[in-house]
């Protein structure tokens, strides 16, 4: 499986092409700088994104509050985490920062408000 990417680890922007060899190792061309490499192979093996999103709040002044992930969450799971976000309730006042909810699935990964209010 060979698989072209545009790195996002730094502003170069790194035209970079991965490939699982027949050992199932992957080799990576294309990438100036190591963090490259590291995520191609992270593309590969295990894709990640920050998810922002919104939730509904207990305050009708102020119905819906930013929130996001504090670190990358598992690309295939991102769909479920969206449509169990939308149906909490966050309670006001929230910090810029604060998490919403801890340690989503165990995974350590928290949902954090991304503003005051």
């Amino acid at each position: 499986m060979k698989k072209e990417l545009i790195c996002i680890s730094c502003p170069r922007g790194c035209h970079l092409s991965a490939e699982y060899g027949e050992d199932q190792k992957i080799t990576v061309t294309g990438n100036v700088c190591p963090r490259g490499k590291v995520y191609a192979v992270q593309e590969l093996t295990d894709p990640r994104r920050t998810v922002t999103a919104v939730m509904k709040t207990d305050d009708p002044a102020m119905p819906y509050i930013a929130v996001r992930t504090d670190a990358p969450f598992p690309k295939n799971a991102i769909a479920s985490l969206l449509n169990r976000l939308y149906k909490k309730t966050v309670h006001l006042p929230v910090s810029r920062g604060e998490i919403i909810w801890a340690d989503v699935d165990g995974s350590g990964i928290n949902i954090v408000s991304s503003e005051t209010v």
